[in-house]
């Protein structure tokens, strides 16, 4: 099986596992992904990232020239791209740009006019309710009637395809997998240390942005009248909301439990959550539909979950969007907002630290299941071969 998957995702190496394992699969498995030559993450003030070429044995990375550097749904790609398809002559393409990028449109003309003969897929997390106008509507009706398969990242965006009139088949899976070697149970007694934590200290924690619809308000809110045991409140991030997080913490006297660390590098995450107690992702949803459009957010996974959840900590999470159907049974679900029943959620967890132990596990064994770069992979292989007649045996 030939795989090409298209997205400006994978100019980060560290974003490629799920695709390098899958190519690990079976010896009959390439996995071959095109990028964008330049890239500015964030937008245009941000550095000009080029990328670099990377062959590991059944799977490459090939940059190819680009036009537009920061827009995910402008992107589109150079006439190098037709050398790669006509040369590694792909049977699925997965493009990862959303329903209505022109790149997708443009990875399925190339299909057709090179007679390739591959089926086409691709990914979204759009997870808000949304009309098209024309010429949008255009674009985005031929891209979905030329799909044989849709990959959703959340349960929401599968839906909303589905009343666009998308009715061929659907998986749903986040785009990235978590690596359960970094991101796995180890002691930080030298950085509770170093943090002032004690060890009869109940720590809960928040990795995320600083930002009104994260719920770091409400969870402010939730801890500041707990009583059940020691405890601090860690906040790993940043954002807007930090002076407004320090003078709540301070008016509402608890200050002197709040710990606010800055930004750190992806692999040092996993060393702040071994310290926590329990994780808590309070989002709220924002979004309104508005003439056509939605405004607004609601969270579309909360990737920071199955990390903590892959470290043996037990999780609590609001019902914003995707968080129910990622936590399952395995950790605690309140209402978006409400702080009395965050508050009680985690005053369960405190004072009965059997039952936290037991969410601990069953979230372990859910993310060992479903959310590693393995069981995305071989997830992903299933969906390939549903939507085809390709087996790993035939090139």
């Amino acid at each position: 099986m030939k795989v090409l998957v298209a997205s400006h995702t994978y100019i980060v190496d560290l974003n490629c596992e799920k695709f390098k394992t899958l190519a690990q699969l079976d010896p009959n498995i390439e996995v071959t992904i095109i990028v964008p030559k330049k890239w500015k993450p964030g937008g245009v003030q941000n550095k000009l990232i080029e990328t670099k070429p990377r062959v590991e044995g059944n799977f490459k990375v090939i940059p190819i020239t680009n036009f537009s550097q920061n827009n995910q749904g402008l992107l589109t790609f150079g006439t190098d791209i037709i050398e790669v398809l006509n040369n590694f002559k792909p049977q699925i393409i997965q493009v990862e740009q959303g329903v209505k990028s022109f790149a997708y449109a443009q990875l399925i003309t190339l299909n057709k006019w090179l007679n390739l003969k591959a089926r086409n897929v691709f990914f979204t997390w759009w997870n808000l309710p949304y009309q098209s106008k024309f010429p949008v509507s255009y674009l985005e009706q031929y891209n979905l009637s030329n799909t044989d398969g849709l990959v959703a990242g959340n349960q929401d965006a599968a839906d909303i395809l589905r009343d666009h009139g998308y009715n061929k088949s659907v998986t749903v899976m986040p785009q990235l997998g978590v690596d359960q070697v970094l991101f796995s149970p180890k002691k930080q007694l030298d950085l509770a240390k170093k943090l002032g934590i004690k060890k009869e200290d109940f720590i809960i924690g928040f990795v995320g942005r600083f930002v009104k619809e994260k719920g770091i308000l409400t969870l402010l809110k939730a801890v500041k009248s707990l009583q059940n045991k020691p405890w601090k409140l860690l906040l790993l991030g940043r954002g807007e909301l930090k002076n407004e997080i320090i003078e709540e913490s301070k008016k509402n006297e608890i200050e002197d439990k709040l710990i606010m660390v800055e930004s750190v590098a992806h692999d040092q995450v996993p060393h702040y959550i071994n310290l926590m107690n329990v994780l808590v992702l309070p989002s709220e949803t924002t979004y309104q539909f508005k003439t056509l459009t939605a405004v607004g957010w609601k969270e579309q996974f909360g990737h920071v979950l199955i990390e903590a959840m892959a470290c043996q900590i037990p999780v609590i999470g609001s019902d914003s969007g995707e968080i129910p159907n990622v936590i399952n049974d395995a950790g605690l679900i309140f209402p978006e907002g409400n702080s009395t029943e965050l508050k009680n959620c985690l005053s369960q967890l405190m004072l009965d630290p059997a039952f936290a132990d037991k969410l601990a596990e069953k979230g372990y064994r859910r993310v060992l299941e479903n959310y590693t770069n393995k069981a995305l992979a071989e997830k992903t292989l299933k969906f390939y071969q549903s939507i085809s007649d390709i087996s790993t045996t035939n090139k």
